[in-house]
């Protein structure tokens, strides 16, 4: 079995296209390392979510302001 110093050494020697396909395959294997429970937590929240600014009980806001209440709280 190679290291991953040996593999890295041959993979960086692979044309650019052959090595950013490599790493959208490794990407895509990361990501269906989820836990399913996390992952229907997240579903029934956003469902939550969605239905509170759909019955008028919240009301959203542009994502930047969002970012610039959260970096004022942020601040020291």
């Amino acid at each position: 079995m190679r290291s991953i110093e040996e593999l890295t050494q041959e993979i960086l020697a692979l044309p650019s296209i052959s090595r950013a396909m490599l790493a959208e395959k490794l990407i895509e294997s990361l990501e269906f390392d989820s836990d399913p429970t996390v992952e229907n937590a997240w579903i029934t929240e956003a469902k939550k979510r969605q239905d509170e600014i759909e019955n008028g009980l919240v009301q959203a806001i542009p994502g930047e302001q969002a970012l610039e209440q959260m970096r004022q709280m942020l601040k020291p």
